[in-house]
């Protein structure tokens, strides 16, 4: 593994620390545009994540820590979405599975918040906040990825 600097708070700049704090802040997306559609909060994010991924690897790593940890979380409320709709337009079916699936979803909703809460907090004082299976991701793709690739060197001299 190749020896990464990280930034520290004092050397991230205001509007970096900013930018990093809004990646969170797109799972309100839908609730800006008013539509109870999760795939907007999804679209919102990965428009964000494409968008400031290129400003700092500060900026890119809260981007895609966001981006990753919304998937689950916009898959949960797709699929509660639609077996809501199909339940009261097709089959008119609201079973214990229903109810249980909704609970379950309603919690990791609760979860996903307090998290992406805590890590623009975070985000916004210049600090790295790690989710527990995402942050590992996002670490290794900004900065152990990058930082492996400015390393190589193609033209070596000959070795003796």
């Amino acid at each position: 593994m190749t020896e990464t600097t990280l930034p520290q708070p004092q050397e991230i700049s205001i509007r970096e620390k900013e930018d990093a704090m809004g990646a969170y802040l797109m799972m309100f997306a839908s609730v800006a545009v008013g539509l109870p559609l999760p795939i907007i909060n999804l679209v919102a994010a990965v428009v964000y994540y494409y968008i400031n991924r290129s400003k700092s690897k500060f900026v890119h790593f809260h981007s895609l820590q966001s981006l990753l940890s919304q998937l689950p979380t916009s898959i949960l409320n797709g699929v509660a979405v639609i077996w809501t709709v199909r339940n009261f337009f097709v089959y008119d079916d609201f079973s214990q599975n229903y109810w249980g699936f909704i609970i379950m979803v309603g919690i990791a909703n609760l979860l996903y918040f307090i998290f992406s809460i805590i890590a623009a907090y975070h985000a916004r004082k210049g600090h790295f906040y790690y989710f527990i299976f995402f942050g590992k991701i996002a670490f290794q793709q900004v900065y152990l990825k990058n930082s492996s690739q400015e390393s190589e060197h193609y033209n070596q001299p000959p070795k003796l």
